[in-house]
């Protein structure tokens, strides 16, 4: 079960990066971009055919990563679980995907400030976080020179969590 989910984070994890990188039109360093389509590409590439990219968006790899997930909760089926639940619970965990990449992303970013702002990595990180930032920075202002947005936009993001938590008990 641990390995069954393991591997599944990993490879929807790179599914739902891929589907933001597009989403967000974020051009990806070469190594980012290689490992996220070399990854996905046996998935993304075959599903493009019934599901193509409408509206900009790649909705084959928001796909994908939502059958990874169904996938890897399926084997509780084996233990004797009933499909409906199955689904849902399947449901829980791929928005729980969702919230905690955005929650990684924040963390990543927070990183690179403290660290080394100008790592490489790093005006790709701030330009997937834009999206999530841009409306809490309309609301909280800087004190002094600190820009507190990225840690309101994580406490939103267990807010959602836990709403969410408390949606599928």
């Amino acid at each position: 079960m641990l390995i069954v989910d393991t591997v599944a984070v990993l490879l929807g994890g790179v599914l739902l990066l891929r589907f933001w990188m597009q989403a967000t039109r974020v051009r990806p360093p070469s190594s980012v971009a290689q490992f996220t389509f070399q990854l996905s590409d046996w998935l993304v590439r075959p599903m493009r055919r019934l599901v193509p990219g409408v509206g900009g968006y790649d909705w084959a790899s928001l796909l994908g990563a939502f059958l990874i997930v169904v996938l890897a909760t399926s084997v509780r089926w084996f233990a004797g679980y009933p499909f409906d639940l199955i689904m849902l619970m399947a449901l829980h965990r791929f928005l729980q995907w969702i919230l905690y990449g955005f929650m990684i992303l924040l963390v990543v970013e927070a990183i690179f400030s403290w660290v080394n702002p100008h790592a490489p990595l790093a005006p790709f990180v701030r330009a997937l976080n834009e999206p999530i930032l841009k409306p809490v920075r309309r609301v909280v202002p800087l004190v002094g020179n600190l820009d507190l947005s990225l840690l309101v936009a994580l406490v939103l993001l267990q807010i959602a969590q836990l709403v969410l938590d408390m949606l599928f008990r």
